[in-house]
C-alpha cells in the first residue's frame, strides 16, 4: 500500500502501482471514511506494493469497514476481480457503476468465480444475487452524494471511451470548508476506438490519478492499423494456416469483429488465398464468455458511436455476420483445436484469454506454436511474467514458452499489432489534461511499468510548466 497525501486529500494506492494490474484506489475523507475505486486481480508477476497481493494470493490486505462505496469504471478483471473477496471481507457498502458496466458486470464475475473459485452453482448464485443487490448504475454526468456535510463527497461519472461502459470518476471532496475535485482516470481510450464514442475532458479537476499504461509509445492511426490487420490476414493465410489472436474477452474482441466486418464488407470478392474470397474467410470465436459480451454489446447498442450505428441503420451487423462461428461447448473446442491443427485450414481464431495466462487460446498455443504455418498476433498489452509477454519478446528470436509446465518451442510468426490498444496513448494522455479549462495542480500516475511512468511524467513536465508530476 502507497499513501499518497495531499493538504486536502489523501490517497491509498492498494494496486496497479507497479504495474498494469490490480487496479485498487482509495480515496480517504478527514473522518476516516473512504471510498473505494476498482478492486482488480494482479496477473503475471506483478503484485501489490506491500506485496501481501498478487495473482496467486487475492485476499483483501486493507482494512473494508471504513469503506463507503466501490466505485468500478470498468468490469475488465484486473479492475474487478477481486470484488468477491471484497465482499468476502466483510465491504457492506453499494457498488456504484455505469448503466452499460451494471449489465456486464455480473457475466464478468460469474465467469470469475467458475474459473479461479467454485464450480458450485448455489455458491455462485448468491454472490451474483449479493452483487446485483449492491449495484447502483449512474448515469453519465450525474452527481451521486455519498457523504453530506464536512467532510462531505459526491462523485460523477463521464465516459473513458476504454470499453463500454467504462468511466472516469470525478470526485468533489468537501473538508474544512474547501472542495478539491480528484480524478481517476480509470482507462482511457484512444480517440477513434471502435464502436465508443471518445472520452472527452472534463472541465476542470485539482488532482488526477492517471493511468500511464502507454505513456511511453505512440500508436498506429486506424487507418494504419487496419490495413496492416488486413496484411497480416493475408500472410497468414499465404502460409495455409491458423491466425491465432489471443483477445480479452470484453472490448477488444467485440472491436476485432467490427474491424474484420468493415474488412470483409470492403474486400469482400478480393483474393484472400487460392480459391477463396474475403467472403469466404471463416472467423472461429472460441470462448462462450466472449460471445455472452458480444450480445450485451449488441443489446447496450444504444451506447454506440455514431459510425456504428450507421452500420446498423444500412442493414450491416458488425458483431453478428455471416463469416463468425461461435464455439460454445469445450467438446467442440477440442475437435476444432484438433481440426485446425491437422488440416492447417486457413482460419482466424479469436479466443480468450488476451495474455495467454489461462483459457482456450492455450490449447490452440500448446498445438499451433510449433509450426511455421501458424501465426500468432498479439492486439493488447501483454503483462510482465505471462506466457503472452514471453512470446511476443522470444518468438521472434526462435525461442520458447512455459504452458502448463511444459516447454513449447516457438516456430509460429509472432506479430503485434499496437494500433489496436483500448488504452490512449502517450499524446492521448497529454491531451486530457491538455483539455481541461482548468489544469490540475498535480498529477499522480499509476497503472504503468515503470519506463511508461517516467515517460509519461517528463513529457508532461515538459508540457505543463508548474504542475506537479508524480509517480503513485
Amino acid at each position: 500500500m502507497i499513501d499518497t497525501a495531499h493538504s486536502c486529500a489523501t490517497i491509498l494506492h492498494h494496486g496497479a502501482v507497479d504495474g498494469v494490474t490490480g487496479s485498487c484506489h482509495e480515496l480517504q475523507l478527514d473522518d476516516g471514511r473512504s471510498l473505494l475505486i476498482d478492486c482488480g486481480l494482479f496477473q503475471g508477476a506483478e503484485k501489490s506494493s506491500d506485496g501481501a497481493a498478487n495473482a496467486e494470493r487475492l485476499q483483501i490486505e486493507f482494512p473494508v469497514e471504513r469503506i463507503m462505496a466501490l466505485v468500478v469504471t470498468h468490469v475488465h478483471i484486473d479492475h474487478v476481480g477481486r470484488l468477491p473477496y471484497l465482499l468476502a471481507a466483510g465491504f457492506k457498502g453499494p457498488i456504484l457503476c455505469s448503466e452499460a458496466s451494471a449489465e456486464l458486470l455480473p457475466l464478468v464475475l460469474e465467469d470469475a468465480l467458475k474459473v479461479g473459485v467454485t464450480r458450485d452453482e448455489r455458491l455462485i448464485a448468491q454472490v451474483l444475487n449479493l452483487l446485483r443487490a449492491r449495484l447502483i448504475a449512474l448515469p453519465h454526468g450525474r452527481w451521486f452524494t455519498l457523504a453530506e456535510g464536512d467532510p462531505g463527497l459526491r462523485i460523477r461519472l463521464q465516459p473513458a471511451g476504454h470499453i463500454l461502459g467504462s468511466a472516469y470518476v470525478e470526485c468533489d471532496l468537501r473538508q474544512g470548508g474547501q472542495t478539491t475535485r480528484v480524478l481517476f482516470s480509470g482507462d482511457l481510450g484512444a480517440p477513434y476506438t471502435p464502436l465508443l464514442p471518445a472520452p472527452k475532458s472534463p472541465y476542470r479537476a485539482d488532482v488526477v490519478v492517471l493511468e500511464s499504461t502507454y505513456g511511453d509509445r505512440l500508436h498506429e492511426d486506424r487507418r494504419d492499423r487496419r490495413q496492416r490487420l488486413r496484411a497480416i490476414i493475408e500472410h497468414a493465410f499465404d502460409n495455409g494456416g491458423t491466425l491465432l489472436i489471443p483477445a480479452f474477452s470484453i472490448g477488444r474482441t467485440q472491436e476485432l469483429l467490427y474491424e474484420l466486418e468493415a474488412i470483409i464488407h470492403q474486400y469482400r470478392q478480393r483474393r484472400l488465398t487460392a480459391g477463396r474470397t474475403w467472403d469466404d474467410v471463416e472467423i472461429v470465436l472460441d470462448s462462450p464468455l466472449a460471445a455472452d459480451f458480444t450480445a450485451g454489446y449488441a443489446r447496450l447498442r444504444a451506447h454506440w458511436d455514431r459510425e456504428a450505428k450507421r452500420r446498423l441503420q444500412s442493414g450491416r451487423h458488425p458483431l453478428d455476420f455471416e463469416q463468425v462461428l461461435t464455439v460454445a461447448d469445450h467438446a467442440t473446442h477440442l475437435r476444432t483445436v484438433e481440426y485446425l491443427t491437422r488440416s492447417a485450414r486457413a482460419a482466424i481464431v479469436i479466443a480468450a484469454s488476451g495474455m495467454c495466462a489461462g483459457g482456450r487460446i492455450v490449447n490452440y498455443l500448446k498445438a499451433m506454436l510449433g509450426d511455421p504455418r501458424h501465426d500468432v498476433l498479439f492486439v493488447g498489452y501483454q503483462a510482465a511474467g505471462t506466457p503472452g509477454r514471453a512470446i511476443q519478446r522470444y518468438g521472434p528470436r526462435g525461442g520458447y514458452v512455459d504452458l502448463d509446465g511444459q516447454r513449447y518451442d516457438i516456430r509460429a510468426g509472432i506479430h503485434t499489432l499496437g494500433g489496436y490498444s483500448a488504452h490512449a496513448d502517450q499524446k492521448d494522455l497529454i491531451n486530457f489534461i491538455k483539455r481541461m479549462r482548468v489544469k490540475p495542480r498535480e498529477v499522480i500516475l499509476v497503472h504503468g511499468e515503470t519506463g511508461a511512468k517516467q515517460s509519461l511524467q517528463a513529457a508532461l513536465r515538459g508540457r505543463f510548466a508548474g504542475m506537479e508530476v508524480r509517480i503513485g
